[in-house]
């Protein structure tokens, strides 16, 4: 029995090519009112330059008089470096909050080979706010920090 075409193509399909991943971990915190944090993930050229978001956490489902979007500003230094005049939702950036627990994020495939920062901000209702900056050498370069509150380790893996 000869396999089928279209069961050979399946085998084929490749995953869309990353410059590498981002690790965030949104750790559990022990307190009355828990909210999910919004959290922003950009990076910036260590030389000066535009920021570039690579993911958004908020709440885009929120509706009524107070949309999700509004407390957008609350994550401070994502939108002076840009966040601002984003379009929301923003197509393969933007997304819902996450609970506690570990995220990979994958870096844009076409992203150039230089020295980096990337930023990961939190902030949670009723909560505090963190932000963790690492500086990066894409291509090959890894690096790692740990948040104090908002945000547990985040770590950077460029290829």
């Amino acid at each position: 029995m000869r396999p089928s075409p279209l069961l050979l193509g399946i085998g084929m399909v490749a995953a869309p090519a990353t410059a590498g991943t981002v690790t965030v971990t949104i750790p559990r915190l022990n307190v009355a009112e828990y909210h999910k944090p919004y959290v922003a993930v950009w990076l910036e050229p260590a030389a000066g330059g535009p920021a570039r978001t690579v993911a958004l956490w908020y709440d885009v489902k929120k509706g009524g008089n107070e949309p999700g979007t509004k407390w957008l500003a609350d994550l401070r230094s994502w939108w002076r470096k840009g966040g601002r005049s984003m379009a929301m939702p923003a197509n393969g950036v933007s997304g819902a909050t996450r609970a506690p627990g570990q995220y990979r994020i994958p870096l844009p495939a076409d992203l150039k080979p230089g020295q980096y920062v990337l930023n990961v901000e939190a902030a949670r209702e009723t909560g505090g706010r963190e932000l963790v900056s690492i500086p990066v050498t894409v291509p090959n370069g890894t690096a790692q920090k740990s948040g104090t509150s908002e945000l547990g380790t985040v770590a950077l893996s460029a290829r």
